[in-house]
């Protein structure tokens, strides 16, 4: 528990070398360092044990029985002989307590077990017991020195830590792990380990004091010990990252100025007034109002949103534009690829005519003609909205006055190409990053905390939710019946293979055969087929995709390149091969190519004969719910948060113990505890967060996360 007494920096006894620890030689710490990442006193300390042995109790050798756990029993080695020879030699040794004899047997080891046992000394036993000729036996048991011949077993749980072959291969096994700890132990002192959490969020959740939580969860007294240490350090843990996110995002709202967009003018009511083709739907409004209040505020707004596949997103970046243009600012929207740069060109410009706003594009394949144009354009400001790919962050790329910056699946870029946006302007832009894969709340309040966070969590009127269907490989020719019952209906269809990344040559054969097997099912020239995929050059794709656009072909076979950014409303029917091969978050993203239409669309997951068990719940996930958020929230919990962390890639979970799913409650607790202080005392320099303000400042802590990523 903190006392106001004895706050001080992390004591530099945690930071000494790890050679400097009794036990360890300068070849041992080299290869702790190098196999396990244990650099420092502090290292170890933080390195926690995957479980825990119970050797607290010992029991009679009479009330041992075959149907027992793992036990413990103590007493006198009576005896110890080797029988047999070569691979089926083996050591038998015998112990007595009061109550019987137990045989204890080691086919492996032997040598070394042959020098630390001495007939008639005491000793503690634990293994599984198992009965042979009806007499107890321990086959491979745990033997250490008992030095006194009470039975009293240990008064901690002893930790079980993971090690590796070539750590073994110089005595660091596990239990050396756990007796370099116990020698670390004896050297630290409460004031080594200061308290670094608000005494009142420590009585508040009832957490134990830090300095008895790094202690506990090494070497508990009971298994209620090491879960309040466990607690308290996940909860620490997920504290010290909010605390780590919502700085960046104070310290932004605090000195980031922005520019004002002081009016809603005659283009965005003109437009929200004539040409809106749809109604919006309350989410979209909201999510407007959010925008609308962020930049009136003075400050940069640096905003994520998020929404899944058509719930309008575009939409609500068009008129957040359109509030740019009515100040007298310019606008850049950039996204990952030629083709989604063109689709967002093509709808924008279609809004837009009858309106005095100047739409331009720029990608890699803009002429030289169309290139200097629109620089020109943008330099003289007469440029409204520029939309393309990479090329606009290019150093030859400048506006007069540029306002708002809208990044399109802002995971697909790096966080320096990212950054090149900003530098376009005399004060940063606003920006607003869009994603449509759905992110659950806890990922995103983890790796999106210092951002502000909007979600567009309804689909417009209208639109018809995606039937989805679970085949295997014997229903394929009734899969092919239908999809030629939706061409003649004027449909068109995908038909998606997997990509296995370890081998290229084997997709590339895997694709050809499949594209084969579809020709043999629909010939030429009644049906036409097009096919995209990685070995094609960007011209060969760009074609091939622009057939299947203006309907010049009814099946497009590709791989998963096709999976963001492409808006067909004519095509009805998704096919996924070997979809047991794709993650859930995949599945979705590319269900979400149909369904864009008016006409009601239709997803096929096509399996082999035999699914392993997640895989069929994956199918059966998408089979039930078509709803995004819902779907990554499974993902999360099937795949983990380590699997899922590429949304983000300027950083990543560095968590020790902490689980953002299994430990979701703990996660909220701590970021409204974060909140709450930073609300009165952003700066940390009341006296209760003192030792917050301590430790911060001892660890030099550098958050993880650009501003924007």
């Amino acid at each position: 528990m903190y006392k106001p007494g004895i706050i001080s920096t992390t004591s530099n006894i945690l930071s000494s070398p790890i050679e400097y620890l009794t036990g360890v030689s300068a070849i041992r710490g080299d290869l702790l360092r190098k196999e396990i990442n244990v650099f420092t006193f502090k290292d170890l300390l933080e390195y926690y044990p995957l479980r825990h042995i119970d050797k607290t109790k010992i029991d009679s050798i009479s009330s041992l029985h075959s149907d027992a756990d793992f036990t413990q029993v103590a007493g006198k080695l009576i005896d110890m002989q080797l029988i047999g020879e070569k691979r089926s030699r083996r050591l038998i040794a015998h112990l007595q307590d009061s109550s019987g004899i137990v045989e204890l047997v080691w086919f492996q080891g032997i040598g070394w077990i042959e020098k630390i046992l001495v007939l008639g000394h005491h000793y503690l036993v634990y293994g599984k017991p198992s009965f042979f000729m009806g007499k107890p036996q321990m086959a491979h048991p745990d033997i250490e020195h008992h030095h006194s011949q009470n039975a009293t077993g240990k008064s901690y749980l002893e930790p079980i830590y993971p090690s590796t072959e070539k750590l073994k291969s110089k005595g660091l096994n596990g239990k050396v792990i756990g007796k370099l700890t116990q020698e670390l132990l004896k050297k630290i002192t409460e004031k080594d380990l200061p308290e670094n959490l608000p005494l009142n969020v420590v009585e508040k959740y009832k957490l134990i004091s830090r300095y008895d939580a790094c202690r506990q969860i090494h070497f508990p007294a009971s298994m209620q010990h090491f879960q309040s240490a466990v607690r308290r350090l996940k909860f620490e843990e997920l504290f010290l990252a909010q605390l780590g996110i919502q700085l960046i995002k104070l310290n932004r709202q605090n000195t980031s100025k922005g520019f004002v967009f002081e009016k809603v003018g005659s283009v965005f009511n003109d437009f929200y007034n004539k040409y809106l083709p749809f109604e919006l739907t309350n989410a979209q409004k909201n999510v407007l109002k959010e925008i609308r209040k962020d930049v009136g505020s003075g400050k940069q707004m640096n905003r994520l949103l998020q929404g899944d596949v058509g719930s309008g997103k575009t939409m609500v970046a068009l008129l957040s534009m359109l509030l740019a243009v009515d100040n007298g600012f310019q606008c850049v929207l950039m996204a990952p690829t030629e083709i989604l740069a063109q689709q967002h060109f093509q709808t924008i410009s279609t809004l837009m005519k009858g309106l005095s706003v100047r739409v331009e594009i720029l990608t890699g394949s803009s002429s030289t003609k169309q290139r200097k144009l629109v620089l020109k354009g943008c330099e003289e400001g007469d440029v409204s909205i520029l939309i393309g790919t990479h090329a606009v962050i290019e150093e030859k790329v400048l506006f007069k006055k540029l306002g708002f910056a809208v990044v399109d699946e802002q995971h697909k870029f790096g966080v320096a190409q990212r950054a090149k946006l900003w530098k376009k302007s005399s004060l940063p832009p606003h920006i607003l990053v869009m994603t449509a894969t759905p992110i659950p709340r806890t990922l995103a309040l983890t790796l999106y905390g210092d951002l502000d966070y909007s979600v567009i969590d309804e689909l417009p009127p209208g639109r018809k939710p995606i039937t989805t269907f679970h085949r295997n490989e014997s229903a394929r020719p009734k899969v092919m019946d239908f999809i030629k019952e939706q061409l003649s209906l004027g449909r068109q269809a995908y038909i998606i293979y997997p990509l296995i990344e370890e081998s290229s040559k084997l997709d590339y054969e895997n694709l050809m055969k499949g594209y084969e097997e579809v020709k043999s099912f629909f010939p030429e020239p009644k049906y036409w087929i097009s096919m995209v995929h990685g070995k094609q050059t960007a011209e060969q794709k760009e074609t091939n995709m622009q057939r299947f656009i203006k309907h010049d072909t009814h099946i497009l076979i590709g791989t998963t390149v096709i999976e963001v950014g492409v808006n067909v409303p004519n095509a009805s029917v998704m096919v996924i091969e070997s979809a047991e091969k794709f993650g859930l978050s995949q599945l979705h993203q590319l269900r979400g190519r149909v369904g864009r239409g008016a006409d009601k669309s239709y997803c096929i997951l096509l399996t082999g004969p035999k699914v392993s068990k997640e895989a069929r719940e994956r199918m059966n996930i998408m089979v039930e719910t078509n709803d995004g958020f819902k779907i990554a929230e499974k993902d999360l919990e099937i795949r983990g948060p380590g699997e899922m962390e590429g949304t983000r890639q300027s950083g990543t979970l560095l968590f020790k113990l902490a689980n953002i799913v299994e430990d979701k409650s703990i996660l909220e607790a701590a970021r409204s505890s974060v909140a709450e202080i930073l609300e009165t005392d952003w700066e940390l320099s009341s006296e209760k967060n003192i030792p917050l303000k301590l430790y911060v400042e001892s660890q030099k802590v550098k958050t993880r996360w650009g501003k924007i990523a």
